[in-house]
């Protein structure tokens, strides 16, 4: 467990939603980031792999083929202290809402199952704080594929998990990859207290279900934007 980190005091929330690509995790984030906006709240809304600063590095590496999965897991890592360090924390500390499109679960599922020691990766992430609430998207493995299939023109080779040699073709790479990740997932959740959304309902029937969820467990009104004006003496 995450221990590391868990003392720092702040005033703001975290909430992350994990799930497998085609879980619809991101559209139903993006619609809870936009009720909180409407609903006057301080919130941030941060992605995995998204630092400028090792985005470069971890192109080229990508392009090139040259990552190890432990050189995979480190540059990821990077990538997310970076964002923690100038975005994550200090926005926690000024009481913002911060939601992340995936957090550190992504890389306990992902560099375990490319061959990563568990308790190694863990390690690696033990200075950050976990969630408030992580939403964990569970949808049936063909449901996520389907829908990754349907609306994807073509596949990337780490997507696919094809460094990894689980077969020559790519399709089925990706498949037994994400199948993998999958099976990471189910222990993860149970670890880790991850409260789950059935992502196989109707699209349009989850956000009220995580809005209800996210005003039962946090006091939203310490972190309406008046709170800023104070703060800043506006």
């Amino acid at each position: 467990m995450i221990r590391a980190g868990a003392s720092v005091e702040v005033t703001g929330k975290l909430i992350a939603v994990e799930g497998l690509d085609g879980s619809g995790k991101s559209t139903q984030i993006a619609l809870l980031l936009r009720w909180l906006k409407l609903e006057s709240h301080k919130v941030f809304f941060t992605e995995w792999n998204s630092s400028t600063i090792v985005k470069k590095a971890t192109r080229k590496g990508k392009k090139k083929r040259l990552l190890t999965p432990s050189t995979f897991s480190l540059i990821h890592c990077v990538d997310f202290a970076d964002r923690y360090e100038r975005q994550i924390l200090p926005l926690l500390k000024a009481g913002y809402i911060v939601l992340a499109d995936r957090y550190i679960y992504t890389a306990f599922a992902r560099d375990v199952v490319r061959g990563c020691d568990r308790e190694w990766v863990h390690k690696l992430y033990s200075f950050a704080r976990p969630p408030d609430i992580t939403f964990f998207f569970d949808v049936p493995l063909q449901t996520a594929l389907g829908r990754i299939l349907s609306g994807r023109p073509q596949l990337k080779f780490h997507e696919a998990g094809m460094d990894l040699e689980l077969s020559t073709d790519i399709v089925e790479s990706f498949k037994k990859f994400q199948g993998m990740i999958y099976e990471e997932y189910q222990r993860l959740k149970n670890e880790y207290g991850f409260t789950c959304i059935d992502g196989g309902l109707p699209p349009e029937t989850q956000p009220h279900t995580m809005r209800q969820i996210v005003a039962e467990r946090l006091d939203l009104t310490a972190h309406e934007l008046k709170s800023l004006a104070r703060d800043t003496g506006e």
